[in-house]
Parts: structure tokens; C-alpha cells; sequence
């Protein structure tokens, strides 16, 4: 019983994880493009 209880709780971590992960990518992914909006609205 203590297994499944154990690769219950790394099934979880590895998700909550892989979400972080996913999240962080996205944040990357976003700010040059809003950087490149940015100038291009300062230059009209």
C-alpha cells in the first residue's frame, strides 16, 4: 500500500511540475513579443 502511496505522490509532483515548467516557458516565450509591440507602437 505504501508504494502506491509513494507513486501517487511523484505521479502529482511530476505533474504540478510539468505545469510549472509549461507556465515558466510561456512567460518566456511572451515577454519578447510584448517587447516587440511595445517599440513597435513607440515608433507610429
Amino acid at each position: 500500500m505504501i508504494i502506491y502511496m509513494l507513486a501517487a505522490a511523484m505521479t502529482i509532483a511530476m505533474l504540478i511540475g510539468t505545469a510549472f515548467g509549461l507556465h515558466e516557458e510561456a512567460q518566456r516565450v511572451k515577454s519578447p513579443v510584448r517587447k516587440q509591440e511595445k517599440r513597435g507602437f513607440g515608433l507610429h
